[in-house]
């Protein structure tokens, strides 16, 4: 993936305690400071897998399998 390739996966559902997004980890702030802050991109970036790693540990579907409605 090219390092200016935004992370965003078009799930934009957020968990409400951090504010993450399930699909790919970013914040509101953060999706928007995307386009206008390039210095912050790897910052951004590199976050990115251990918050979704945090959200999957406590129990929600992260990633594309956000989007995925649950199998009863």
């Amino acid at each position: 993936m090219d390092p200016d390739e935004r992370p965003c996966i078009k799930i934009c559902e957020h968990e409400d305690a951090t504010g993450w997004c399930l699909g790919c980890g970013m914040t509101k702030l953060e999706r928007k400071a995307w386009k206008r802050a390039p210095a912050f991109r790897a910052t951004i970036r590199d976050s990115l897998p251990a918050r979704l790693s945090a959200l999957a540990g406590q129990g929600h579907r992260t990633g594309p399998a956000a989007g995925k409605k649950p199998k009863d």
